[in-house]
């Protein structure tokens, strides 16, 4: 069955969508939530971490199994994973049912790689990053409408947001089953009996250009994550802003990342390369956080928030367009996995890194607060533009 464009790129919108959903609803949540069970700072930390950890297991072995017996049935079952997870969650009696709960929304919460190669299956080479943008853009309004969600649906009772996010997987799950044709025809599939390892995504002359390009994300999502994990802290310490403040910065870089991927990114890759692109926006990222710790004002705040967002958006979604184009199809679910697996690790370090060196900040009086942070996240940002431009030469040669 041939799919359609336009459902097929509806549908795995939704899938986007609804992942960022629930991860905006459950940050602001989460941590009140578990309180009720007596959950301490620490295990409200690990039932944050554990969804990364869970995303990082997922996304390379979804991938895969995607590669073997195809995208479709990979994306439903995890779409419905993913519902029953939040429905657990809104159900939760204890500590421990939510712990399953945030393990099974985080290994099916790795269906990203397997949306990311369904887009590869049915999009062109040359628009492939174009096609990315649509899951990047759907990842910015998710972060916009989640933490909104969470917070409306909250005044009812601390469970509404789960079971919200509960039905809107199972209605993802309905249209996909209804709307989303298999992309991977069996004959271009991994046979069960084959046996694979992780190396098979690096085999062939573009090995080490992709694992340039996973080594470039895997920076560039430390550094972003670093950066949104201590950004309240900073306002707040240098503007005195509230929630209300950091919800309207943080809309703001959802806004934008979506307006950045779902609309100017085709019109920019008409007139440049994705290697070109990807490169202006992890110039963009470090030249925002090398700025943040210097703005003195609301407006130049502002500003450096709206270029490391436009930075972010510019690279993300080329970066994962350049790693689809390394492999062939056969290992599209595999590459694009290993891809969503680092950045699942980076979406641990970075906040973790970041916590650590605001601290140093906040104890050291001499230094300016933040300056830690944000200059180490530049730094590893001019590292990502080391390698972004080694795996550029490699490929070229």
């Amino acid at each position: 069955m041939t799919p359609s464009p336009q459902s097929a790129r509806a549908v795995i919108f939704g899938v986007a969508f609804l992942d960022l959903v629930g991860f905006g609803i459950v940050i602001p949540i989460l941590p009140i939530y578990a309180q009720q069970f007596g959950a301490s700072p620490l295990i409200v930390g690990l039932l944050l971490g554990v969804y990364s950890a869970m995303q990082c297991i997922g996304a390379p072995l979804l991938g895969r199994l995607s590669d073997r017996i195809g995208r479709r049935p990979v994306l439903l079952v995890s779409i419905i994973g993913t519902a029953v997870g939040f429905l657990l969650m809104g159900l939760a009696n204890s500590l421990a049912l939510l712990f399953i709960a945030r393990i099974i929304d985080g290994i099916t919460g790795g269906n990203i790689s397997t949306a990311q190669a369904y887009i590869a299956d049915i999009t062109p080479p040359q628009e492939r990053s174009k096609g990315m943008g649509l899951i990047g853009a759907a990842f910015g309004l998710g972060f916009i409408f989640g933490p909104a969600i969470g917070g409306v649906l909250s005044r009812w009772s601390a469970a509404a947001p789960f079971f919200f996010a509960a039905v809107l997987a199972g209605l993802n799950a309905i249209a996909a089953a209804w709307l989303l044709p298999e992309s991977l025809p069996p004959e271009a599939r991994h046979r069960p009996r084959e046996r694979r390892s992780v190396r098979d995504a690096f085999d062939g002359p573009h090995g080490r250009s992709l694992a340039l390009i996973i080594a470039t994300y895997f920076c560039t999502t430390v550094a972003f994550s670093l950066l949104t994990a201590t950004y309240p802290l900073f306002t707040k310490q240098q503007f005195g802003y509230g929630a209300t403040q950091n919800g309207w910065l943080f809309a703001t870089i959802g806004l934008i990342g979506a307006i950045v991927q779902g609309g100017l990114l085709g019109w920019l890759l008409r007139r440049t390369s994705d290697h070109r692109l990807a490169l202006i926006g992890l110039v963009l990222l470090m030249t925002g956080l090398l700025l943040l710790p210097w703005t003195g004002t609301a407006g130049a705040l502002w500003i450096a928030t709206a270029v490391l967002a436009t930075g972010h958006g510019l690279a993300a979604a080329p970066l994962n367009g350049l790693a689809s184009k390394q492999t062939s199809h056969l290992h599209h679910g595999q590459s694009l996995g290993l891809m969503q697996s680092a950045a699942s690790v980076a979406r641990i370090v970075g906040p973790v890194l970041g916590g650590w060196l605001l601290n140093y900040d906040s104890v050291h009086a001499l230094i300016r607060f933040g300056r830690s942070p944000y200059w180490t996240g530049a730094f590893m940002m001019a590292c990502a533009c080391l390698l972004l431009s080694i795996s550029s030469a490699k490929s070229a040669a």
